[in-house]
């Protein structure tokens, strides 16, 4: 008896995001968020001469509108948010996931936000301001994706611009058009001064 056929995966199935390679994207975007968080953290914690801690970066607590380190924390948030398309770009590069991922990061960092805290967060700021940099992360993520998915796409040429004639004489229709490469121009002809 012979073997029933067998149907071929569906395009984009797990062909072209298996689980592995979903997980080492969410890996890599998790350790770049809190690497450039913490360098970001470690910077301004240079120039305000305050003294480092990693409770900046993992404790919801830290995130405070009463005094000038908890706004700044918060807006080191938003700009984690900015500079983590960079590795969206890179490494995901497809506009239609950016949201997922985008979001999956900002529920891992709440989950390790809560276990370090050992509290789910309470603050109205903190929630707000991850809100604001999932927003964010997501819109220019989405922008970028989509920018570099519309580019022309080369195939090992480069594009050359011809042209007919250089002089450019319009006496004998040789003018570049006006209009575009592929329209035409009503002109004197040859022999039209006859009729």
């Amino acid at each position: 008896m012979p073997r029933p056929r067998r149907k071929p995966p569906r395009s984009g199935a797990l062909t072209e995001l298996p689980p592995l390679k979903i997980l080492r994207s969410i890996l890599v975007l998790q350790l770049w968020y809190y690497t450039t968080f913490f360098i970001f953290a470690v910077f301004v914690s240079l120039v305000l001469g305050q003294e480092f801690s990693p409770d900046w970066v993992l404790d919801w607590r830290s995130v405070r509108g009463d005094n000038t380190l908890g706004w700044t924390v918060g807006f080191l948030c938003v700009v984690n948010g900015f500079v983590t398309v960079i590795p969206i770009l890179v490494f995901i590069s497809r506009s239609k996931l950016v949201p997922d991922f985008a979001l999956t990061l900002h529920f891992i960092n709440l989950l390790v936000t809560s276990f370090y805290s050992g509290a789910i967060p309470t603050n109205l700021l903190w929630w707000g301001l991850e809100a604001a940099s999932a927003a964010l992360m997501i819109v220019t993520g989405v922008w970028a994706c989509r920018y570099r998915e519309m580019q022309p796409i080369s195939f090992g040429t480069l594009a050359t611009k011809k042209t007919v004639n250089p002089t450019g004489d319009p006496a004998n229709g040789s003018a570049e058009p006006l209009m575009g490469n592929n329209s035409y121009e009503m002109g004197n002809i040859r022999g039209d001064d006859n009729v």
